[in-house]
């Protein structure tokens, strides 16, 4: 405690200034810390660096690093604003965090890939890292970047085929992506690729926020779409009880990406375990905090898929779940 002697009064003004100076300069900020630090970018809110991320935070746990005790997280999140990600991209590599981490955005990737070259970054998405340009090869990925990813995003016509074979009399169907997310164009485009073998017509639409959601679906309603798929996406995900319940206002049959839709609520889902994704990305910050070079480190492809439905569910909207749809089901919801 200060004695209020001119001594005193300048060593105080002295360890404020070093603050002050320490939160103006992350370079300084950094080299204070000793274990190192995780940058968390995400696209959208940050409930997910709560509730959805437990499964990354035990896969890095088994690498040696616990929150809290021996590794720091700087979250970032952009509400959904991807506009705003460069700028939190920034901010985490003038804090020189020792890896940053990108779950489930391809804008997200964009940021983080366009502000550093030398920190690592790891992802988590459905997105192929080659084509789109994040990666050399699976097998070495070669830069800054690796990670894991589940193709996800190519699993359009088989949403579509299964909807068909649960509602056959559907004609028309919804095709629901997240606004200005990179790599959602050719999901879309895949689904509206495969609607006609199965006798569908398509109407699509992008949202930005659950108010787009709810006007999109109110639009699907008034043209009569029969059913609606949720493309792959953190907007959805992260606010997919919200999401579900206005489904359900609509009375829509939708298929979406993650079994976690059908678990509050959502009728069917095919795609892999969102947990398990994030369990092994959270393995593989570990691995590179424990010094393993990305270029070196290949990218890990998720292949198991799993269908889901929700019984209570078809059972509201008055569908009739045959036993041969059931028989090809990985998790019945009752």
């Amino acid at each position: 405690m200060s004695d209020g002697s001119p001594g005193s009064i300048m060593k105080r003004r002295e360890f404020l200034a070093a603050l002050a100076g320490a939160a103006a300069c992350p370079r300084a900020y950094a080299a204070q810390r000793s274990d190192p630090v995780i940058g968390y970018l995400y696209a959208g809110p940050p409930r997910a660096n709560h509730e959805d991320a437990a499964p990354f935070w035990r896969g890095l746990a088994e690498l040696g690093y616990e929150r809290g005790r021996n590794v720091d997280v700087e979250f970032r999140a952009a509400q959904n604003d991807v506009s705003r990600l460069p700028e939190l991209a920034r901010d985490l590599v003038r804090r020189q965090v020792s890896v940053i981490y990108v779950p489930a955005s391809g804008p997200a990737m964009v940021a983080a890939k366009a502000e550093t070259t030398t920190i690592p970054i790891v992802f988590a998405n459905s997105a192929d890292p080659v084509q789109l340009g994040f990666a050399a090869s699976f097998s070495r990925p070669g830069g800054n970047v690796t990670g894991v990813t589940d193709f996800g995003n190519e699993l359009s016509a088989k949403r579509l085929e299964l909807m068909k074979e649960l509602v056959p009399a559907a004609s028309r169907i919804g095709i629901l992506a997240p606004r200005n997310y990179k790599g959602q164009a050719s999901d879309v485009a895949r689904a509206i690729a495969a609607a006609p073998a199965l006798s569908f017509e398509t109407v699509a639409s992008f949202a930005g926020s659950l108010q787009e959601i709810d006007a999109a679906l109110a639009s699907f309603a008034q043209d009569r779409a029969d059913a609606v798929y949720f493309t792959p996406a953190p907007l959805f995900f992260t606010q997919r009880e919200q999401a579900v319940a206005l489904v359900a206002r609509y009375r829509l049959p939708a298929i979406y990406s993650y079994a976690e839709f059908c678990r509050v609520g959502g009728l069917m889902s095919y795609g892999i375990s969102a947990s398990e994704r994030q369990y092994e990305a959270g393995r593989y910050v570990g691995l590179v905090l424990n010094g393993a070079h990305p270029a070196e480190l290949p990218i890990r492809r998720l292949t198991k898929f799993q269908l889901v439905i929700n019984m209570r569910t078809a059972k509201a909207l008055g569908l009739s779940v045959p036993a041969s749809f059931l028989a090809l089901t990985d998790e019945v919801v009752e």
